[in-house]
């Protein structure tokens, strides 16, 4: 069935705009049956005399209204004479295969939205590229999701949703992974087989790349999390919001909004934010583009493969990007394509599947000429992960992820991605949108899944890069507390832990100190709750025992008294350059553990060492609390053996490896300070005193020796 609608519409509007103009003729008129003549101006008066209506204006015709066809007639959907839709003319039959026609021809493309499949077979000489007709149709005006190769159906979608069904590779992690189970090739990664061979995604899979991890478009290695889709600013966040749906240019204009250096195509391959803030291919250079960062790592995957293929697969290899099928045997060993060797006769033969891996990636980000753009970190992750598993060495002085506010691989973003939504009791702190509604409004809803922290999160404008407004902050405890730095307070928005004295004793209520409670259960802080311990006693992050006092706010000194003045805002990092002014003894971050007021010669941890780091300090009451914990444990014969697991939910386990569920209020006590402190490792520099009292205390309440220690 082949979709001419939109010409026989045309053609028959222009017909009848043209015939609803024209005079009839003078002999036509004539053959008509004479009537009687109508009065003239002298025979009647002027009020009997009949009124000729006014003609309608003719109407234009209905060719000139299309919209944006000059638009589209200069871009490459239009190109009918290119190789994307005149690959088939010397086929024989001569017709677009059944396969390719829905992204090769706008009736395939039709009929694959109405059948959901693939069943056209076009004459290939009346391929005549993408028409209007392709994109504007009544299924595509009610499309919202797209399937892509791996079989993830992403939902929610708009228009741009007519972009990714095509736009979107024809492989993934799962047609890869289907190919060595099929071959017998999942355990044996390095056998050579003669009925494997090269894996190709196809061309311009932007939508695979943007989507990262939740399309799989790309070679994703078992025990790796990758980021997810690259979500850029509000209303530029879509293949039609970025592209001209027509012309298929960039918007350079609007662009220039926030990448004031952007004046051409080529200026975005220059384009650097300050979420990028690591050297991935380790070239020193950190002022060059993202674009740039993707060729670097590019270059080593690939001298890592013609490594592999020569050691290991026993045949040389080399790449040619505009010969099909791309990789090829380099018959003379000189490590480049020469004349004769880029020919399907001499197409490579020795594939491994760990070859076939590293291949497919080294494709993917070959063939996606924006991908530094569509998802750039998803590229470099693949990159990295394709040169790390052929030669581990390789990676070495190479960066796979960014630091953690834009880490989207990591688990504080990637948790929810099988449920599709961050409840709206962890949006404010783990979704990019989340902090901005909860200091307009201060409350959260659910959030879409997301790949880190963006630039909005913390700036209300991306002209000047305002901060948001953060004057004061109410702790899980119910405690607000003013903040005099809004740069502080936007940190500790959420840097502050979700639990406190208050939420511990709530579930401990009535019950004995020793008595086992069935339901009672583990209260976990959360992680890197640096502003309850910066402000101690005053906001009561740890468990504060009923009796004793506690340190509050920790005052520094001067101009390093907020977060960022210590930490740099977007990588995180102590300012360990500036923090040697003080103390002659730092130099990297690892000295800061030595840090210590010469002053203060107490022997907090009662080891004898009064020159270590408070962190040693604290290090030492540590391992005397877990060990008091174990003890007290061991000592009641109702109370299962209990183990610390600081990587595994819920932290807290039996010696069979299940949950741990015996507790009591005592148990809970300090095993929620033994939290506190494994998940603010800094906190020894954000308030060393408040640390060691909440672990002298719970020390001393379960039955532990403090004997010899100090309580500061």
């Amino acid at each position: 069935m082949y979709k001419k609608i939109l010409f026989v519409v045309l053609a028959l509007g222009l017909g009848l705009a043209l015939a609803s103009c024209a005079s009839a003729p003078e002999e036509t008129k004539s053959s008509v049956e004479p009537v009687a003549a109508e009065p003239t101006t002298a025979e009647c008066p002027e009020a009997d005399c009949p009124t000729c209506p006014e003609p309608e204006a003719c109407p234009e015709p209905l060719v000139s209204n299309v919209p944006f066809a000059e638009d589209w007639a200069g871009s490459p959907h239009a190109d009918s004479a290119a190789e994307a839709f005149r690959h088939w003319d010397e086929e024989d039959p001569a017709v677009v295969a059944t396969a390719c026609a829905k992204c090769h021809s706008s009736e395939g493309y039709a009929e694959y939205l109405e059948t959901g499949a693939n069943v056209i077979e076009l004459p290939a000489l009346e391929n005549k590229g993408i028409q209007c007709v392709a994109c504007h149709n009544e299924a595509t005006a009610q499309k919202t999701s797209v399937v892509m190769p791996s079989g993830v159906e992403l939902l929610g979608l708009g228009d741009e949703s007519r972009c990714m069904e095509c736009h979107q590779g024809r492989a993934s992690t799962v047609s890869v992974n289907a190919k060595f189970e099929e071959l017998g090739l999942v355990e044996d990664v390095d056998a050579v087989s003669e009925e494997l061979g090269f894996i190709n995604i196809h061309y311009f899979a932007a939508a695979a790349t943007k989507y990262g991890t939740l399309a799989m478009g790309g070679y994703q290695y078992d025990g790796k999390s990758y980021d997810g889709n690259f979500a850029h600013v509000e209303d530029y966040d879509t293949c039609i919001e970025c592209h001209d749906p027509h012309t298929l240019e960039v918007k350079i204009d609007d662009c220039q909004a926030c990448h004031t250096d952007v004046t051409s195509v080529e200026d975005f391959a220059n384009v650097r934010m300050n979420g990028s803030l690591v050297d991935y291919d380790g070239d020193g250079d950190m002022e060059e583009g993202i674009k740039a960062e993707i060729a670097g790592l590019q270059e080593v995957l690939y001298q890592a493969m013609q490594a592999y293929s020569t050691d290991v697969a026993g045949a040389a290899i080399v790449y040619d990007p505009l010969t099909y099928p791309y990789f090829f045997t380099d018959t003379d060993a000189n490590g480049e394509v020469t004349e004769g060797e880029a020919n399907y006769g001499n197409r490579y033969i020795n594939w491994t599947a760990r070859l076939v891996k590293a291949a497919y990636n080294y494709q993917v980000s070959i063939k996606d000429t924006g991908g530094f753009a569509h998802g750039g970190k998803y590229i470099i992750e693949l990159l990295y992960d394709s040169i790390e598993d052929l030669n581990p060495e390789a990676v070495a002085g190479l960066h796979r992820i960014d630091h953690g506010h834009f880490a989207g691989s990591e688990e504080a973003f990637r948790h929810w991605d099988e449920e599709g939504t961050v409840p709206g009791s962890c949006a404010r702190c783990h979704s990019a949108d989340g902090l901005p509604l909860y200091l307009s409004e201060g409350v959260n809803i659910s959030a879409t899944p997301a790949n880190g922290f963006e630039c909005t999160t913390c700036h209300s404008d991306l002209t000047d890069f305002t901060l948001r407004a953060a004057t004061e902050v109410t702790f899980p405890s119910g405690i607000t507390i003013a903040i005099e730095d809004e740069t502080s307070g936007l940190c500790m928005s959420c840097h502050q832990g979700r639990e406190s004295t208050l939420s511990v004793d709530r579930k401990i209520s009535d019950a004995a100190p020793d008595q086992i409670v069935e339901g009672l259960g583990f209260t976990n802080v959360h992680y890197f709750a640096a502003g309850a311990t910066r402000f101690g006693g005053d906001a009561q992050g740890g468990y504060q025992y009923a009796g004793k006092e506690y340190m509050g706010y920790f005052e520094h000194v001067g101009i390093f008294e907020s977060c960022s003045e210590c930490h740099n805002a977007h990588t995180l990092e102590v300012k360990v350059d500036k923090c040697g002014a003080c103390h002659a003894d730092v130099e990297t971050p690892a000295d800061l553990v030595v840090i210590r007021n010469p002053e203060i010669v107490v022997d907090y941890d009662g080891d004898g060492d009064v020159a270590e780091g408070i962190y040693g300090e604290i290090e030492t009451m540590k391992e005397a609390l877990y060990a008091a914990i174990l003890a007290y444990v061991e000592g009641n014969a109702d109370m299962a053996m209990i183990e610390y697991n600081p990587a595994a939910y819920p932290y807290w386990f039996t010696d069979a490896g299940e949950s741990y569920v015996t507790w009591t209020p005592r148990l809970t006590q300090a095993a929620y300070n033994y939290q506190y402190v494994m998940k603010d490792p800094g906190g020894f520099a954000h308030n060393g005193k408040y640390i060691m009292q909440l672990l002298f205390d719970s020390i001393q309440s379960i039955g532990g020796n403090v004997a010899g220690m100090i309580r500061p």
